[in-house]
This record gives C-alpha cells, sequence and structure tokens, in this order.
C-alpha cells in the first residue's frame, strides 16, 4: 500500500506562508482572498526548501451566519473541472454553492498554474528555459501535486479533516486525495468525475467517442436541420478561408471543436442559436458572419486556459505514454474525420493539431510533444488504499455523459470501498449547472448517511 502523501511530500509537514489580501462583502456573501506559498515539489527531498508557487484561493461564506458562527464553521474544498479551469468567482451563492453555504465554509481553489496561481501560458513557460526545461516543471501540476496543495492548506487553515467536492477532473482529484492523503478527509463528494484507475488512455477514447457520436445523433433528432448547417459550413470551410477575429483560419477540425455544447443540458440548445445565423449574403457570396466567428473564437481558442491543451492527456497517464491517444483513436471513428461527407461535432478531445492552429498555443508545439511521449508518468491512484477505503464517498454518475464515461465510472466506483453511487439519466456533465442545489444535496445526504 502507498505511503501517506504527508509521509512521502516531506515539505507538506512544514508551515506553508498564508496570508488573506482583501475581504469584501456583497449579494449576501463575505469573501477573504487567501493566498499560500507551496511547494513546487512536494515530492523531492529539499520540500518547502526548494522553490515555492503561490496557490490562490477564495473563501464564500453566507452572510445568514455571523462572522463568529461562520469562524466555527467547517470547511468544504471545491476541486473545479478542467484541467486547467480556475475556480468559479460567484457573483452571489446560487446552485450548489446556496446550499453547501448552509452548513459550511466553502473554499474555492484555484489549482496551480490557473487563475491566481502561478499562471502557467505560453507567456510565463519561457521564464522556464527550454522545452525540455518547460516540460519537466509541468509534471508538477497534475492531481498529485494539487492534493499535496491541499493537504498543505488544510494544515495552513487549522482546519480538521475537511469535505472535499469534486467536478469533472475535480472528481479525478478526489481519487487521488482518497489514494493518498484520506487522512485529511471527512467526506467525499463527487460529481461526473469518476476517473478509470488503470489502463491505457485509449480506452477512455474510444468509449467517449461513442458517446459523443450518440449525442449528435440525439441532437440531431431535436434539431434535424443542424445537421445540414453543420455540413454546408464545413463543405464551405474546405472550399473558402474563413478567419477568426484574432486572424487565425477557421479550419473545419477547429469548428468541430463547438460540439462543447453538446457536454451539457444547460448549453445544448445554444448550439442551435450559434448555428441559426452562421451565413450572411455578402457581395462575394455567402460567408459566415462576424457574429458567428466571434462566437466560435471563444469556444475553439484556449487562449484563457492553455494547461487543458498541454495536460489534458497526462491526466490518464500512469506509467505508459499517452502519446496523443484521442488523434489516434479518432481513426477508428471516421464520421469524426474533418474530410467526412458529413463530419460530427466533437468533444473534449486533445490533438496535435490545436498547437499548430490556435496562436495561444503554437509556441508550446514542442513542449506539448515532450508530454505526449513521457512515459514514466507516477501513478495517480493506488488500488489497494482506494479497495480499503473508510471515508464516506457519494459520486454522481451521468448515464450518458460524454465525457466522463458510465461503464468507465462504475468500475472505479466498484473498486473503492464505500463509495455510493447515484446514477442519473436527467443530467448532463454540467448537473450541477443544472440543479446543483439538489444534486449537492443528495449526494451529502448519502455521504452522511453512511454514518449513521
Amino acid at each position: 500500500m502507498g505511503a501517506s502523501l504527508l509521509e512521502s511530500a516531506p515539505s507538506a509537514r512544514r508551515n506553508v506562508r498564508h496570508s488573506v489580501r482583501a475581504r469584501h462583502t456583497y449579494r449576501g456573501m463575505r469573501t477573504a482572498e487567501h493566498y499560500f506559498q507551496v511547494p513546487l515539489d512536494h515530492f523531492s527531498e529539499a520540500g518547502s526548501r526548494g522553490e515555492t508557487i503561490s496557490v490562490f484561493a477564495r473563501e464564500y461564506v453566507s452572510t445568514e451566519h455571523s462572522e463568529e458562527d461562520a469562524a466555527e464553521l467547517p470547511w468544504l474544498l471545491f476541486l473545479q473541472g478542467g484541467p486547467g479551469g480556475r475556480g468559479n468567482r460567484f457573483p452571489s451563492l446560487g446552485g450548489w454553492s446556496k446550499a453547501a453555504a448552509r452548513d459550511f465554509r466553502i473554499l474555492m481553489l484555484d489549482q496551480r498554474g490557473t487563475g491566481l496561481s502561478s499562471a502557467v501560458d505560453r507567456n510565463t513557460l519561457p521564464l522556464r528555459g527550454t522545452d525540455v526545461d518547460q516540460a519537466r516543471y509541468l509534471t508538477h501540476f497534475r492531481a498529485d501535486s494539487i492534493v499535496a496543495d491541499a493537504e498543505a492548506i488544510r494544515a495552513a487553515l487549522g482546519s480538521a479533516p475537511w469535505t472535499i467536492y469534486g467536478q469533472s477532473y475535480g472528481g479525478f482529484c478526489a481519487l487521488s486525495y482518497l489514494s493518498f492523503a484520506p487522512e485529511g478527509l471527512h467526506e467525499v463528494l463527487v460529481t461526473g468525475g469518476l476517473a478509470p484507475l488503470g489502463g491505457a488512455a485509449d480506452r477512455v477514447y474510444r468509449a467517449t467517442f461513442q458517446r459523443v457520436a450518440a449525442r449528435n445523433a440525439e441532437y440531431f433528432d431535436w434539431y434535424p436541420e443542424d445537421r445540414a448547417a453543420i455540413t454546408r459550413i464545413a463543405r464551405h470551410l474546405r472550399d473558402t478561408e474563413e478567419f477568426l477575429p484574432d486572424g487565425c483560419r477557421l479550419t473545419v477540425e477547429r469548428f468541430q471543436m463547438v460540439g462543447s455544447f453538446l457536454g451539457g443540458n444547460t448549453r445544448v440548445d445554444a448550439l442551435h442559436h450559434l448555428l441559426e445565423d452562421a451565413f450572411v449574403a455578402t457581395p462575394d457570396g455567402d460567408r459566415l458572419s462576424d457574429g458567428f466567428l466571434e462566437q466560435v473564437r471563444g469556444l475553439v481558442s484556449r487562449a484563457a486556459n492553455p494547461l487543458y491543451a498541454l495536460m489534458h492527456e497526462s491526466i490518464y497517464g500512469q506509467a505508459g505514454a499517452t502519446n496523443w491517444a484521442a488523434w489516434r483513436v479518432l481513426e477508428e471513428f471516421p464520421e469524426f474525420r474533418p474530410d467526412a461527407a458529413e463530419p460530427l461535432l466533437t468533444g473534449e478531445m486533445v490533438y496535435p493539431w490545436y498547437f499548430e492552429q490556435d496562436p495561444a498555443l503554437r509556441p508550446l508545439q514542442d513542449v506539448a510533444r515532450l508530454l505526449a511521449e513521457k512515459d514514466d508518468w507516477a501513478p495517480l491512484y493506488d488500488p489497494e488504499r482506494l479497495a480499503l477505503n473508510s471515508v464516506p464517498v457519494a459520486a454522481a454518475v451521468y448515464t450518458d455523459d460524454i465525457y466522463v464515461d458510465r461503464e468507465l465510472s462504475l468500475e472505479t466506483a466498484a473498486a473503492v470501498r464505500g463509495l455510493h453511487v447515484w446514477e442519473s439519466a436527467e443530467f448532463h456533465h454540467d448537473g450541477i449547472a443544472d440543479d446543483g442545489e439538489a444534486i449537492f444535496g443528495r449526494l451529502l445526504g448519502m455521504a452522511r448517511s453512511v454514518r449513521r
């Protein structure tokens, strides 16, 4: 059985510098902005004597609690999806956060490399040196390091074992937490985020390509006219150069990325609204409208979250190289090819051409290749420890989730002792945006029923 994270990461036992730089009260909540200086490499012998990075987290507390009462509330750490997505910025408490704030102080983490946490992008990475140096630096930005940050932060806050809530990739991190630092956990909630504990990344994409194909078919049943619209746009892009507002050409394969809308109930109908005014008449014939191109740019650019593209396949890396798994598996699903007669829209897969066509990623092309070729990733989970787990865990599995496959999720659930599943076909990957208050309440009740 693997050692505790606190045993294998000497730095986690040492003091972490912590400061609160601002506090605000607005729209029924009080916030505090926490900054922590943590080791870049929690697992080196140098520990906290080595290089450090900044990790940011924002605390949210309902004003229904007095300041004195709020100070006694237990902490709930929210782990965001991604990888590469910063923590949510709440304009007010609503949905799951409203439900959670009744009983918790919420800590919204900007996982390392995102938001205000020593951000990583094409401008900052060259400070690390060569492409090899940059790739080596990024090996410290996976779930094991995020969990070590969380444990260091928990110690700095003086918190007892806390509740964590992982959405999507945040659920992957929660499984790493249960594997390597279960002593830091009181209970765990997961939505759409039960990662496969082993096996190559290829099987993930074989499963999710099938899910995305089925979701395309479902969408075309709702909006049959959009099948023709997508085909028309793809043919137009093959024959006519169209450019996004950032000056880059819109290719068929980049256009297919608008399939990200298919991943949720709260966004899927917005795809129809995007497509309905794609073309405008011009002196040169029909062209894609400025409004359409601007919306597509926001969907296909990784300027705001380059870590997503850089690190996405590494979240499945344990031992062997991922080696652009989604790109290789795509050959088994020709209906997704950009040169297909009627190409389907894609999901969250990452392909090597991202780093050729996206100006925010182009300088990182060789770094991405080195990460794809890396074949000595450390384990992200400890199956033996998970089989003996004693921390209450409740997880929502969405039957038709196109990002986290149902069968692989249930396989993982069966391998974690005491993990209770609520499966629903009512929601998709964005379930907590659909009815977060009810989903959170249900999972919290499930986790706490185990203790009774």
